[in-house]
């Protein structure tokens, strides 16, 4: 399959370079690229607006004006501090922090505790579960339960504290550090979790405004607190948020190291590997059915596979981690009852035994003040649900869906543009399927001269 790209860069006052591309892909397989540039092509409107190329380019390079995320975080932490002050904290389990079971972490620092008001009002920071974090960070895991919460935000907490912020331990004490550490970490991440997000929107978007909104409505969403608070949310979403945009981008390496990270940091980081499952079914149906090339699509299976399973690999280590812990390694006389599973999966037993998580549990009626808490944000987001599926029967009407669905995974949108000949030569192009040299050689003669009988041309497929 050929993809042909037309890029419109400025070279100079009223000239431009137009750079012409057809990409020949196999599934699986590596690309035959094919490129020429034709420089000095004259502009004849040296002003007018930029083409959409060159629009996306600088959408993915520049950040967010005004720093939207920045200015959501400080937002957040003003309005907590300021709660803080004004109302008791329903949670109290702050001012729990008992001796670590072992030895401390850190025996180095000669007090992982400091009773001033300064250090006591920041530990009260960690709440709920910011509190069980707090505690691997400083003690490791000691109790069963304490492994549900995964090791990403806690080592990094620790890494953070014995580094950077090691000079602060003497005065506020270790603990105290650690939970500085923990919300510095959580808002820088957000901030490139939203960075992130913006591009990652611009790509599949086509739309920088659009895009933008959509970033904005991220970091003002009524879930924005936790993502300023000693929960794994913000990693969670660096990394996921990061491993689609580079997914979308062609760099599925970088994409299946940072969406195996995300699985350390929360457990559904794992279900990530659904993205490369329907790359690799795609990829394979397109080889198979398409090109009648059966060696290619059994190729996308099994690197799909792979990389599905290099993201599954850093949450079931930590699963095998506990299990050494707890059913090899515990004190314990009698062996725990998931540890005699024929999967012993630690996380699911500890979700349901110890919090009460389970399909459908949380449907109660006692919880039904809870439902209508949260009936705004519900009523909004079965609307856009509605509405988003209305769009897509829609464009599948009217569009073929299979050439819809292969240009999207693979990275190959079709941009309309004010230039429809330029457009509608690439789109013959591209449909008639090139598979050789010297077709696609033939097809570069087409566009170029398309694009010499034009002024101006700008329109990009990616």
């Amino acid at each position: 399959m050929v993809v042909c790209s037309v890029r419109r860069l400025a070279a100079g006052t009223g000239a431009e370079k137009l750079q012409i591309s057809l990409v020949e892909c196999g599934a699986g397989a590596s690309s035959c690229r094919v490129s020429e540039e034709l420089e000095g092509i004259p502009n004849s409107d040296p002003t007018s607006p930029a083409p959409a190329s060159q629009l996306l380019s600088a959408a993915l390079l520049r950040p967010m004006e005004p720093p939207v995320a920045a200015v959501s975080r400080a937002l957040v932490l003003a309005l907590s501090l300021l709660a803080r002050l004004l109302f008791r904290p329903y949670d109290t389990s702050a001012s729990l922090h008992p001796p670590c079971l072992s030895s401390p972490s850190s025996p180095s620092h000669p007090s992982s505790h400091n009773s001033t008001a300064a250090a006591v009002a920041i530990s009260s920071l960690a709440v709920w579960d910011g509190v069980h974090f707090a505690r691997s960070a400083e003690c490791g895991y000691e109790y069963e339960q304490s492994f549900a919460f995964l090791p990403l935000l806690p080592a990094s907490m620790a890494l953070l504290s014995r580094t950077l912020l090691a000079p602060l331990v003497p005065v506020l004490g270790y603990r105290t550090v650690l939970v500085i550490s923990g919300h510095i970490l959580n808002n820088v991440a957000f901030v490139a979790a939203a960075a992130y997000f913006y591009r990652l929107s611009v790509l599949i978007l086509k739309d920088s405004g659009a895009a933008y909104r959509a970033s904005v409505l991220f970091c003002f969403n009524p879930a924005s607190v936790f993502y300023s608070s000693l929960y794994s949310e913000s990693l969670y979403a660096l990394f996921s948020l990061g491993g689609l945009f580079y997914l979308f981008s062609g760099a599925n390496t970088v994409a299946m190291i940072m969406l195996a990270v995300s699985g350390s940091a929360r457990s559904n980081g794992a279900l990530n590997a659904g993205y490369f499952c329907f790359q690799a079914l795609l990829q394979a149906y397109d080889a198979a059915i398409q090109k009648k090339r059966p060696i290619l699509a059994v190729q996308a299976l099994i690197t799909g596979f792979l990389r599905s399973t290099f993201i599954f690999i850093p949450f079931f280590a930590f699963q095998a981690y506990g299990y050494l812990n707890i059913c090899l390694h515990g004190n314990s006389d009698e062996l725990r009852p998931w540890c005699k599973a024929k999967l012993p999966l630690l996380y699911s037993f500890i979700q349901s035994h110890y919090w009460g998580v389970g399909f459908l549990r949380y449907f109660q009626v006692k919880q039904l003040p809870n439902f209508l808490l949260a009936s705004p944000v519900l009523s909004l987001a079965v609307y856009s649900i509605a509405h988003y599926t209305k769009m897509l029967h829609q464009l599948f009407q009217s569009n073929n869906i299979h050439e819809k669905i292969i240009a999207t995974v693979e990275g190959r949108s079709v941009e309309l543009c004010e230039s429809s000949d330029v457009a509608t030569v690439l789109k013959s192009e591209f449909s008639s399927g090139l598979n050789n040299k010297k077709q696609v050689d033939l097809g570069i003669r087409r566009v170029r001269s398309d694009l010499r009988n034009r002024e101006t041309a700008s329109t990009e497929w990616v």
